[in-house]
């Protein structure tokens, strides 16, 4: 590992606007330290600055950037109203990284594609210029979807995936006045700059998560893996489903494991709208979500592994 300075930052003030990279969890940042993916001058520890509490605001609930993974999927809140991200926490990684794992950082997380960790293979997102040796090499996890010519790469997390359902906004501080965007909108497709991989400016801090007013409904988070536990997923769908009188009244969904950010297409949710459910109409939005999906040879099966994944989900939200 390349040496680095390490400083703690003593407010959010400290924070914003400084060149260092920030760390808290560390359960990411530090295996690519590890691996001089990363190769960061100097750290700034960020974890006594506040942002750790999860609160009411509006109709809605406030989730500090520093809340740990565990203590958000355990909060009776969440639990209770959003239990589609407690379902999606707990479906990510193991007990000790959720303890340790916050909320700024999993958004943050980077991609576990093996030829980006590994600084012997080229990679447009580690190295611009260099290639993607994905796309002709073993890339059975890779996206099907909103890919490009420079890379094929994922975004591995679930809680996204969830948070993008709900539509929950990302609330970031800066040098000047602070902004929010939307889940959907805070994650980047890789055109030609697959190094940029999310909105953040340079000197700019998440400092939280807000969830809109819950949403009446069946709740689902369906991560397909390759094994029960400690697995990133090779697809996920997190849905909210609300039915009325034999129709679907509410729907809202994003999908995982399929693009270089948690997928939404709002389409999808429109089609539905109001619809009585049937195989028929889960295969007509299946339609819409894979409508350019595109393989690479060994991640081909996720094109049909994401219609049945989908239809499977709808069904057990409504009841078919």
């Amino acid at each position: 590992m390349k040496a680095f300075d390490y400083a703690r930052a003593a407010d959010l003030p400290d924070a914003v606007g400084s060149d260092a990279k920030l760390i808290a969890g560390g359960t990411n940042l530090l295996d690519l330290m590890k691996l001089e993916v990363e190769t960061p001058d100097a750290l700034l520890d960020i974890n006594r600055i506040g942002l750790d509490l999860i609160e009411p605001e509006g109709d809605g609930l406030r989730i500090g950037a520093l809340v740990t993974n565990s203590d958000c999927a355990s909060d009776a809140r969440v639990r209770k109203d959003w239990p589609l991200l407690a379902k999606a926490i707990l479906a990510g990684a193991s007990p000790q990284l959720r303890n340790k794992a916050t909320t700024g950082g999993n958004l943050c997380q980077r991609t576990r594609c093996g030829y980006f960790m590994d600084n012997q293979s080229p990679c447009n997102k580690r190295e611009p210029g260099t290639g993607c040796a994905a796309k002709g090499g073993f890339n059975r996890i890779h996206a099907i979807l909103g890919a490009s010519d420079a890379c094929i790469a994922t975004y591995p997390g679930d809680m996204a995936v969830a948070l993008s359902a709900l539509d929950a906004q990302v609330v970031i501080a800066g040098r000047g006045d602070s902004r929010t965007v939307r889940v959907r909108d805070f994650h980047v497709l890789p055109g030609d700059a697959p190094q940029h991989e999310n909105v953040l400016q340079p000197g700019e801090v998440i400092t939280g998560v807000t969830l809109p007013a819950p949403v009446e409904g069946v709740q689902i988070y369906r991560k397909v893996r390759d094994r029960a536990s400690y697995a990133f997923a090779l697809m996920s769908v997190a849905a909210v489903i609300r039915m009325d009188q034999g129709r679907i009244a509410h729907a809202q969904l994003a999908f995982g494991s399929l693009a270089h950010k948690p997928w939404h297409d709002p389409r999808i949710e429109e089609l539905l709208t109001g619809e009585t459910p049937s195989p028929a109409l889960f295969d007509k939005a299946a339609d819409l979500l894979l409508e350019n999906a595109q393989g690479y040879g060994a991640n081909d099966f996720k094109i049909p592994l994401a219609r049945r994944t989908l239809a499977a989900v709808l069904a057990e939200a409504t009841g078919v």
